[in-house]
């Protein structure tokens, strides 16, 4: 069963293009020829967050997959024993995506049941607010008589 997964990974700031293309061309033809579909974007370099090994920057690559769980794991294993990859970070996305819609749903499904019964029902006036508790209603003295 295919599912959708999102896969980050960080390569050396000092690699070169042609490199890094061949890279991405790789893995992505490890993932169409398990049968799979892989779509990569390049990111570009970027500062990271907290220094890795002795890198400061890296070059971020993001990978779209929709294959299976046995792909993913041989993509995740290449880039362990590639020495230009720095951290990689694989996330499945499809089951956000069931969580998405079946929020969409509930939503326009209560919109639908709120709508009709506005439309069919008596405007109701609203109540009036309740009084707030003085100082000279809870004790029965005035409020401003001295001691």
């Amino acid at each position: 069963m295919n599912r959708s997964y999102e896969l980050m990974f960080i390569v050396r700031p000092d690699m070169v293009d042609e490199d890094l293309n061949k890279l991405i061309s790789t893995l992505e033809s490890s993932v169409t020829s398990a049968g799979g579909t892989a779509k990569s974007e390049v990111w570009g370099k970027r500062r990271l967050a907290y220094r890795v090994g002795k890198f400061n920057d890296g070059i971020f690559v993001l990978m779209l997959i929709d294959a299976t769980g046995a792909i993913v794991h041989e993509v995740e294993r290449r880039l362990r024993v590639t020495e230009p990859v720095i951290k990689f970070l694989t996330v499945r996305t499809d089951e956000e995506l069931k969580r998405l819609d079946k929020i969409k749903k509930l939503r326009d499904a209560k919109k639908k049941v709120s709508a009709q019964p506005a439309a069919t029902a008596a405007p109701v006036t609203p109540a009036a607010p309740p009084t707030p508790a003085t100082p000279e209603a809870v004790s029965g003295a005035p409020a401003s008589a001295p001691v």
